[in-house]
This record gives C-alpha cells, structure tokens and sequence, in this order.
C-alpha cells in the first residue's frame, strides 16, 4: 500500500507539470510587450516631428531670423566701409594740415625777410653817403630815417616795442639787471631800460632789461 501511494503521488506530480510544457516562457513575453511598447513610442515621437517640421508659425520665424541675420551683416559691412573711408579721409586731412602749416611758416618766414631788404638797401645807401659826406646833420636824419623804417616794418609784422620806463616794474615781461637808489617815489619802478623789449602780438617775443628803483 505504502509503494502504491508513492507512486500515485508522482503520477499527480507530472500531470500538474505537464499541461505548462507547451507555453513560451514568461520572459519572452515580457521582452515582446517592451518591444511593442518602445515601437509605439517611436512611431509617436516621429509624428511630432513630423508635425513640429510641418508647423507653419515655427518656419516663420525661422526664416524671420534668417533674414534678420542677413539685414545685420549687410549693416556691419556698410558700417565697416564707412569707418574705412572716414579713417582715409581724416589721414588725408592730417597730412594736407601738416604741409599747409609748414608752409605758412615758410612763407611767414619769407615775408618778414623781404620786409627786411628794404631797410638793408637803406643802411649800404647811408654808409656810402657817410664815406662822401662829413654833413653830420644830414648822416643823423638819414639814420632816424632808417630806424623808423624798420621799426615800421616790424609794426606791421605785429612787433611792437615794450614802452617800460617810469612804470611799475613787472616780472612777466621785463628783467631787473641792477637796482639803484631812486628815492621813494621811485621805488619798485623802471628807472632805466639795458635792453628794449618786443612783443608779438600779446606775446613777449624778447624780455626787456630793466634797471628797477629801489
């Protein structure tokens, strides 16, 4: 009795297993759903795409943008010509300034030269009268005349002399080579000028020397 209980149990035991031995395993089926699932995905993903490449408000802006780009480049290139010739033109500017300039000095310098010769043809005249002549007198005028003229001739260059004696002495101007004992009324005035002083316009153009009362 006991062997045939044993075997009646194995019996039971292989037709439990028996009906399973045909069906595909569980994990199978588990990777096939995976498989279905992620194919689904895709084909969804591929038609937002799709559609987001089809949107027409999305192209419009794209090529808003485009032609934004190309209006800032074209505006950079004008830009950049300018800039170029403005840079050429103030070069050309600088260059016909400096050369104008130097000529003006050239040219300033040559008109005061000839200013002079007049004044040279003056002197010879006086030293060969001085030569034949023993008129003092008339030696003197001709020298006066001579004097008056090149002053005149330095006038009209802007050069006027500094008219310093009897006024307050002032150190921007004039420079005190001695002092003397004038008395009080005199004190800390041009008693005396070594050396004359000119001006340029509103320019000193040479310091006077000057003797200063103290």
């Amino acid at each position: 009795m006991k062997e045939q209980k044993v075997y009646n149990e194995d019996v039971k035991s292989d037709k439990k297993v028996a009906p399973d031995a045909g069906n595909p395993s569980h994990d199978e089926a588990s990777d096939a759903k995976m498989a279905d699932a992620a194919a689904a995905e895709s084909a969804k993903m591929a038609d937002a795409a799709k559609a987001k490449d089809s949107d027409p408000e999305l192209d419009a802006a794209e090529e808003a943008s485009d032609e934004a780009a190309r209006a800032i480049e074209v505006a950079v290139a004008e830009w950049k010509d300018k800039f170029l010739r403005l840079q050429a033109e103030f070069d050309n500017y600088r260059k016909r300034t400096l050369k104008e300039k130097m000529e003006l000095v050239q040219t300033g310098g040559r008109d005061v030269l000839l200013a002079m010769l007049p004044v040279r043809d003056d002197v010879q005249r006086a030293m060969a009268a001085m030569e034949k002549s023993d008129d003092l007198e008339a030696l003197r005028q001709g020298v006066r005349l001579i004097s008056q003229k090149f002053t005149e001739a330095l006038r009209q260059r802007g050069v006027t002399e500094m008219e310093l004696k009897d006024k307050e002495f002032d150190a921007d101007i004039a420079e005190a080579v001695a002092k003397f004992a004038a008395g009080e009324e005199m004190k800390g005035k041009v008693i005396d000028v070594v050396q004359t002083g000119y001006l340029l316009g509103d320019k000193v153009l040479r310091f006077a020397k000057v003797v200063v009362g103290e």
